[in-house]
């Protein structure tokens, strides 16, 4: 007989431990509410060697080492963190939203989805990611100023993203590794009035230097072409899953359909960072996860309370405030105990 798994009740749950979902869960228990964060592990952010273009965050940063703080942060605030991978999800009765994990069951008033996406990796041979391949061109373009770059890929947007790195450097190549384009005749005739090298044979092979970054690519024509790194443009495979599960709306390209604040098409269900339209970066993916965490307040705290409410129960009892519940009450209290 199989025993059944007790359900953990929060008044808010995100799922994905990214920038994006921790900001959110930040903002959410700071501002009083019951909040956890049930993530995989594992992610973008977790994979980048540098962190850049976030404002006070050293580029010597690992990601690994920027989520570790921000972990112990929400910890410190009273956030509870779980590593599991939600496999499912469903409404009941009351409207609490059930997601169900591989080593346990969430409940949830209010759910934020920040599931993000996996980019689409082209075969190997390849550079070592982070050190020669790269996906992000806001993120990383700065560290190819006056250097050989490459840009991987046969699509509309691979073309494009060659076209800018002539903004940073003056040699760029586009590797299509034997696929046939499909970028529009308009593009072509802007590859071929820009100064970029179009190479059609495969990738054979990857010469690494002594540091481990990207010295050169060998190709299937005996040819050899030295890079310090390029960008690999295949697109991307967003994690929808559980978004659609719950009938949320999604857009054509797979991404989750939100407002301004990050909420979806379902009541009580929000979405924040990668798995959402626009820039895929940390600054945006953060700010998406503030808007969300205050725009769940406004739904779930307590005061003040509405006409209809007090017309019902009378005025708010002096022994019925804070709002705030004991266990992030005491945490609070401790967290700003200074000696």
């Amino acid at each position: 007989m199989t025993q059944e798994i007790p359900s953990k009740e929060y008044e808010v749950v995100i799922v994905g431990g990214g920038p994006a979902g921790m900001t959110a869960a930040l903002y959410s228990t700071r501002l009083s509410h019951q909040t956890a964060v049930v993530s995989r592990g594992g992610g973008r952010a977790a994979m980048m060697q540098d962190v850049h273009n976030l404002l006070g965050v050293r580029e010597e940063t690992s990601g690994a080492e920027f989520l570790d703080i921000g972990r112990e942060q929400l910890k410190g605030y009273g956030c509870h963190l779980y590593q599991d991978m939600i496999t499912s999800c469903s409404r009941d009765e009351e409207e609490l939203i059930r997601l169900s994990g591989s080593s346990g069951d969430y409940e949830a008033e209010i759910v934020i989805l920040a599931t993000g996406f996996n980019d689409v990796r082209p075969e190997p041979p390849l550079p070592r990611t982070g050190r020669g391949l790269h996906y992000c061109l806001h993120c990383d373009a700065h560290m190819f100023v006056d250097e050989a770059v490459y840009v991987m890929g046969h699509s509309e947007s691979a073309a494009h993203v060659a076209g800018i790195m002539l903004n940073f450097t003056d040699e760029v190549d586009l590797l299509t590794r034997g696929d046939d384009p499909e970028w529009s005749d308009k593009t072509s005739n802007m590859l071929d009035n820009h100064p970029i090298d179009i190479v059609h044979a495969d990738v054979t092979g990857v010469q690494n230097g002594e540091d481990g970054w990207l010295k050169s690519l060998e190709f299937e024509d005996g040819t050899i072409r030295e890079y310090k790194g390029g960008f690999a443009m295949y697109g991307a495979e967003y994690n929808n899953g559980l978004a659609s599960e719950l009938g949320c709306e999604i857009n054509d390209d797979g991404t989750i359909e939100v407002n301004d604040h990050g909420q979806t098409s379902i009541e009580n269900v929000y979405a924040v960072g990668d798995c959402t339209p626009g820039h895929n970066q940390l600054p945006v993916g953060m700010g998406e996860g503030a808007k969300a965490g205050i725009d769940v307040h406004f739904r779930l705290r307590d005061f003040p309370r509405d006409p209809e409410i007090l017309e019902e129960q009378g005025p708010v009892r002096s022994e019925e405030v804070p709002g705030i519940p004991d266990e992030l009450l005491e945490q609070a209290v401790d967290f700003h105990t200074y000696d």
